[in-house]
C-alpha cells in the first residue's frame, strides 16, 4: 500500500505531458523513414534529454548516418556533418585563429564542431591527435584556441558513428574519449519482416522525399526545457546505491581489466532519469536502469586478454553482473 501511495505522489510531483508529447512527436518522425530499430531510437532520444553524447555502433547499411541525421532534423537545432579521415587535423574540427595584417590582430574562425547537433561519420578513422580535439568540447561544452575560451551553445551533441569489422585504416578510441559518450549504441540487422518492410517502402516511395517530409518538432529553447525536466526527476536513495552497485561491481570483477569510472555512475543515473520520463514517470525505477546499463557501461569496460581470446564481450559480462546483483523493491 505504501509503494502505491509512494508513486501516486510521486506522479504528482512533475507534469511529463509536454516531455511524452514531444518524444511522442519524434518517435513518429523517425518512424517515418526508419522500419524496426525501436530500442536504438529510444535510446538516442534518452540520450537527447539526457544531454549526453552516442556512439553508434554497426556493420555498413544498417542506417547509423541516416537516424543520427534524423534525430537532428526533428529538431529546429543547428546541424554539421564531419566525415573523419586519417589526413584531418584538430583545427579541422575545432577552428582557427586567422590573422588580419591590416588590422594587426587575430580573428578565430570556428570549426564544424560549433554547431547544435554535430554528426561525425567514421570517428575512428581519425588519428589520436585529432581525437584529442574532442576531449575538452564532449566533456566541458567549451573550447579552448590560442588560450581563449568559446563556450558552445546549448544544447550540444555529439553523435558519432563507427563501424566494429573494418579495422585497416582506424585506430582505436582511447578510453578517455570513450568514457565522454554517454552511450553506445550497437545497431543490429533488421528481421526479416522488418527487412521486408524496409524493401516494400523502397519500391514504392522514395526515399529522399520522406527525409524531406521530415519537419522540426521541437526548439533548442524547448529541448533545454526538456533536459531540465529530466534532471528534477526523483530517484530513491537505494536506487542510487543500486546504481554505484553495479558500477563498482565492474572494477572487482576478475573477467575486466579496467572497471567503469564514476563517469559511468553518473551517465547510469542520467540516462534511467530520461528514459522514467519517456515512460512517462517522474521517478527512476530498477527496471529503467537495468535498461540502459548495456549501452552505459559496453564501452566503459576492458576485459582481460584471456576472456577476449575466449570470444566473450563486453554485454555477456555485464549481464552476468547484472543477474547476480538483489534487485531492490
Amino acid at each position: 500500500m505504501t509503494n502505491t501511495n509512494d508513486q501516486e505522489l510521486f506522479q504528482s510531483r512533475t507534469d511529463l505531458a509536454a516531455l511524452q508529447a514531444a518524444v511522442d512527436k519524434i518517435k513518429v518522425a523517425i518512424g517515418r523513414v526508419i522500419i524496426g530499430q525501436t530500442d536504438v531510437v529510444e535510446q538516442l532520444v534518452a540520450a537527447l534529454l539526457a544531454n549526453g553524447h552516442v556512439l553508434i555502433e554497426g556493420v555498413p547499411g544498417v542506417a547509423k548516418t541516416l537516424m543520427a541525421k534524423l534525430i537532428a532534423r526533428t529538431m529546429e537545432i543547428p546541424f554539421s556533418r564531419i566525415q573523419f579521415t586519417p589526413d584531418l587535423m584538430p583545427s579541422d574540427v575545432v577552428g582557427t585563429s586567422v590573422f588580419h595584417p591590416g588590422e594587426t590582430r587575430f580573428e578565430f574562425r570556428p570549426g564544424p564542431i560549433f554547431s547544435g547537433i554535430v554528426l561525425i561519420d567514421e570517428i575512428n578513422r581519425a588519428p589520436a591527435k585529432t581525437q584529442s580535439a574532442l576531449f575538452e568540447v564532449m566533456e566541458e561544452r567549451q573550447v579552448t584556441v590560442d588560450g581563449t575560451t568559446h563556450a558552445m551553445q546549448h544544447p550540444f551533441m555529439v553523435l558519432a558513428t563507427q563501424n566494429p569489422v573494418e579495422h585497416e585504416g582506424t585506430y582505436r578510441l582511447p578510453e578517455a574519449q570513450l568514457d565522454r559518450f554517454l552511450f553506445k549504441v550497437e545497431v543490429p540487422y533488421p528481421s526479416l519482416e522488418e527487412e521486408v518492410s524496409i524493401l516494400h517502402a523502397h519500391h514504392l516511395s522514395n526515399r529522399g522525399d520522406l527525409l524531406a517530409d521530415v519537419q522540426p518538432v521541437l526548439s533548442a529553447t524547448e529541448v533545454v526545457a526538456l533536459q531540465d525536466t529530466i534532471r528534477g526527476l526523483h530517484v530513491e536513495d537505494r536506487l542510487i546505491r543500486f546504481i554505484a552497485g553495479i558500477v563498482t561491481a565492474t572494477r572487482e570483477d576478475r573477467s575486466i581489466s579496467l572497471g567503469a569510472s564514476p563517469r559511468a555512475s553518473i551517465a547510469l543515473l542520467n540516462a534511467s532519469k530520461a528514459l522514467a520520463g519517456m515512460r512517462g514517470r517522474d521517478f527512476v525505477t530498477p527496471e529503467d536502469i537495468l535498461f540502459v546499463a548495456l549501452p552505459v557501461l559496453r564501452h566503459r569496460i576492458t576485459l582481460t586478454p584471456e576472456r577476449e581470446m575466449e570470444g566473450v564481450t563486453p554485454d555477456e559480462i555485464i549481464r552476468q553482473l547484472l543477474s547476480s546483483r538483489e534487485i531492490p523493491r
